[in-house]
């Protein structure tokens, strides 16, 4: 006859294996953060190329989810570069330079694919 004990519960291997498959999905965020910051780069209209090379990703996560926010640290007079050139801005004898939409179509097709593989990986199950 064999017999067979067992004391406890699997909640500790259940959380690693939680943790493990949340860390693959953080692996896929810093990917599409990184292909963000790239295509954000090079949709930044140019001027002295500083805009354009100031964008960066933070990957962050927290009981509702992970989420990927996208910064651009090119500061003018206090006022952010990346949002004048998206909206436009006065300039310093009252005129008006108008904005230019360049953000969204940069960042969309990197939301689209992200997306897309969030769903391939909701429904391989």
């Amino acid at each position: 006859m064999i017999r067979f004990w067992h004391r406890g519960d699997f909640s500790k291997t259940n959380k690693y294996l939680r943790d493990v498959k949340e860390a693959a999905r953080v692996k896929i965020l810093e990917k599409y953060g990184e292909r963000g910051v790239s295509a954000l780069s090079s949709a930044t209209p140019v001027d002295t190329g500083l805009a354009a090379t100031s964008w960066c990703y933070k990957v962050s996560r927290d009981g509702t989810g992970s989420r990927i926010e996208f910064f651009n640290s090119d500061i003018e007079n206090g006022f952010p570069v990346a949002i004048m050139l998206q909206y436009g801005h006065g300039t310093g004898t009252g005129g008006w330079v108008e904005g230019r939409d360049y953000i969204n179509p940069a960042i969309q097709p990197i939301f689209d694919e992200l997306a897309e593989e969030a769903w391939k990986e909701v429904t391989r199950v």
